[in-house]
């Protein structure tokens, strides 16, 4: 049986990955949206945050480990992966729920706060976690400029038709 830590992170990453498929939903409204020339083929974006996630997943494992049973190290570890959690999750919602990509440009740059602070705060438990991170770091870059074009391209938002 895998440690709990493990369990923990393979849980982190597979919520993650199917409540962000879940929350995606690729119909008529975001099929009409104007796209930047740069924007990736939709059939990609699964298998990228699969890797990603995993990644994230195999750092937290590496952390925890490296945090050797100190208590404050875990209890930041934990802290840090929460606010991710938080961060990651909230934004196919707004994108794609609610339809507002202007309010998801807002809150990527939490969401891209959250993934440097894991690359950042990772690294005096585990070196090669804090480098896993750095995917993350740049598809969320990615992302969010890619959410901007997108806003410049098809705003404002939040106004009748």
């Amino acid at each position: 049986m895998p440690d709990p830590h493990v369990i923990a992170a393979i849980a982190w990453a597979v919520i993650l990955g199917v409540g962000g498929g879940v929350l995606t939903t690729i119909g008529p409204w975001y099929r009409n949206l104007k796209k930047p020339s740069f924007q990736p083929p939709d059939w990609l974006f699964g298998p990228a945050w699969t890797v990603i996630l995993g990644l994230a997943a195999w750092a937290a494992v590496l952390a925890w480990d490296g945090a050797g049973g100190d208590p404050a190290g875990q209890r930041a570890i934990i802290i840090l992966y929460a606010v991710n959690f938080v961060g990651h999750f909230l934004w196919s919602p707004l994108f794609f729920t609610v339809k507002r990509p202007d309010w998801a440009l807002i809150e990527v740059v939490f969401l891209w706060a959250s993934v440097l602070a894991l690359c950042i705060g990772l690294r005096p438990y585990s070196e090669l976690a804090s480098w896993l991170i750095v995917p993350y770091l740049i598809w969320v870059s990615f992302a969010a400029i890619l959410n901007g074009a997108i806003v410049r391209l098809n705003g404002p938002f939040g106004r009748p038709a």
